[in-house]
C-alpha cells in the first residue's frame, strides 16, 4: 500500500507565515566604537549602511577511512567574511574612518601597526526588524519595529575596503563602497516574539 500525505492548502501556508515573513530590506546595523583616535559618527553608519548579511558559519567534515566507506564526523566552525555595504556621502567620514582603521592596523607607508589584537578589533551588532511594533497583530501600529533577531560579530576589523569607480558616464547614481572584516564568533539573541 502506498504512503500518502496530506495535501497542503495555500490557507494553511498563510497560517504557517508568521508575520507575514521576514522582510531583508528591515535591518539595522549598529557599530558603536573603533579603535582610538579614529573620528566616528556611528548615527550616520546607521542610515548609511545600506546592505549586511546575517552571519554564515560553516562545521567542516571530517572524512574518517574505514574498511572502505568513508565515516564522516564533525570537524571545526569557521565564520565567513562579513561584508557591509555603506553609501559614499561628500563628507567621506565613514570612508576615511575605515582607511584610518586599516592604517592603524598595517600602515601605508612603512607596514608597521598595531600588534595587540584588542587595539583593533570591535563588535558590530545587526538587527533583523519586524514590520511593526508586535510580531503579530491585527493592529500593528506604533513608531517602532520589533527586533525579530539580533546577531553581534565579535572581535571584527576591516581586510578589504572595496574601490569606488569613477567615471563621467556614470549619472543619476550615488558613490557606496563595501567592507569587508575578518570574524571571531557572533552570538545571537532574540525569538521573533515580542516582549
Amino acid at each position: 500500500m502506498a504512503k500518502t500525505r496530506e495535501n497542503k492548502t495555500i490557507s494553511q501556508f498563510k497560517g504557517a507565515l508568521i508575520g507575514g515573513g521576514a522582510r531583508p530590506n528591515l535591518f539595522e546595523v549598529e557599530l558603536t566604537t573603533l579603535p582610538a583616535g579614529i573620528q566616528w559618527n556611528a548615527d550616520s553608519f546607521r542610515y548609511m549602511c545600506k546592505a549586511a548579511s546575517l552571519p554564515a558559519s560553516n562545521i567542516a567534515a571530517i572524512d574518517v577511512p574505514f574498511r572502505g566507506r568513508i565515516f564522516k564526523v564533525a570537524g571545526d566552525r569557521t565564520f565567513d567574511t562579513w561584508t557591509v555595504t555603506i553609501i559614499n556621502d561628500e563628507g567621506f567620514i565613514l570612508r576615511t574612518a575605515m582607511e584610518e582603521w586599516m592604517n592603524q592596523i598595517s600602515k601605508l607607508e612603512n607596514n608597521l601597526g598595531a600588534t595587540q589584537p584588542q587595539s583593533y578589533m570591535t563588535n558590530a551588532k545587526v538587527f533583523q526588524l519586524g514590520r511593526g511594533s508586535k510580531t503579530s497583530s491585527e493592529d500593528n501600529t506604533g513608531e517602532k519595529n520589533t527586533v525579530l533577531r539580533e546577531y553581534e560579530f565579535v572581535d571584527i576589523f576591516p581586510t578589504n575596503i572595496s574601490a569606488i569607480d569613477l567615471s563621467y558616464e556614470s549619472s543619476d547614481t550615488i558613490e557606496e563602497f563595501t567592507v569587508e572584516f575578518q570574524v571571531q564568533s557572533f552570538s545571537l539573541a532574540g525569538n521573533g516574539q515580542a516582549d
